[in-house]
């Protein structure tokens, strides 16, 4: 029996919109993913410690206020520092195209832009996914 893909979707910041966050929320459980949402208003701290307790494969981070060269680092960081090394970091949002490499620099996986198609997101997961 193959095991399902556990992902947690996060809302890091203080961005109150989360919309984008529950759509692919859903696109994920209707692929057969596992999911969990955290909700909105997280701080990193909260996101990791999230990640660690659920035993997540995927963290999916959803970021339109713009702090995300703040938040991703400090998440980037965290789960390094607890060891989540093998857990796959998404960020979805309005990422400037200049800041993709920085955050790709940083440990994250893939950075998806608006416009991006959730059954890109899920293929994404699912041909790069390192089940534990």
């Amino acid at each position: 029996m193959e095991t399902k893909i556990r992902v947690l979707v996060a809302k890091p910041g203080l961005d109150g919109h989360d919309r984008g966050a529950k759509v692919i929320a859903r696109a994920f459980r209707d692929a057969g993913f596992e999911v969990i949402y955290t909700g909105l208003r997280q701080t990193p701290e909260q996101v990791v410690h999230a990640a660690l307790q659920e035993d997540v494969d995927v963290v999916g981070l959803s970021v339109l206020s713009g702090a995300h060269m703040t938040l991703c680092p400090r998440i980037m960081d965290l789960m390094k520092k607890e060891g989540l090394n093998d857990v796959m970091v998404l960020v979805g949002g309005i990422i400037p195209d200049l800041d993709v490499a920085k955050l790709k620099n940083q440990g994250v996986s893939e950075i998806f832009q608006p416009g991006a198609s959730t059954e890109d997101i899920v293929a994404y997961v699912r041909q790069n996914i390192r089940k534990k």
